[in-house]
């Protein structure tokens, strides 16, 4: 995932804003929803933190949380994906503007496009993923492909 060096603070438009480190850039690639990719890594490298921030900057994007779906292996899985999702949905309704906007960065949005209203969507995001009605689909395969069998009966 690339060299590691220290992570840099550079002065924006108010804030400090805290640049990724070289390891951490591969992440912040991979979790653009603009590109398509495959991510494959050992056990605590930071897949779940990659798809999470993917489906964030979805929905940062507009995209109605109804219209995503999250496919993993395992049950502990999912239900660790939703929980960090909802956990910094909900951090994101609470932090101060500097705060919130230093997040966004990490999360790989540039500095300038952060402005008032990108932090009021991002705010409003938590309340929008828990009124979903059947909520965010982060869900097993196993999970999804019975979800699929149930809806076409198999009918003689």
């Amino acid at each position: 995932m690339g060299r590691h060096r220290p992570t840099r603070t550079r002065r924006r438009g108010g804030y400090a804003v805290t640049l990724p480190n070289d390891a951490s850039r591969d992440q912040v690639r991979a979790a653009d929803p603009d590109v398509s990719v495959w991510v494959t890594a050992n056990a605590g490298s930071g897949k779940t933190k990659v798809l999470t921030d993917r489906v964030a900057r979805l929905l940062l994007a507009g995209t109605p949380p109804a219209r995503i779906l999250c496919l993993t292996y395992t049950r502990a899985a999912a239900a660790e994906m939703q929980l960090r999702l909802f956990e910094r949905l909900g951090e994101w309704a609470m932090l101060a503007d500097g705060a919130l906007s230093q997040r966004l960065v990490e999360m790989g949005l540039e500095p300038g496009a952060i402005d008032a209203e990108a932090r009021a969507r991002a705010r409003r995001l938590f309340a929008r993923a828990l009124e979903t009605p059947g909520g965010l689909k982060i869900q097993t395969i196993h999970s999804f492909c019975a979800a699929l069998l149930r809806r076409f009966p198999r009918t003689r």
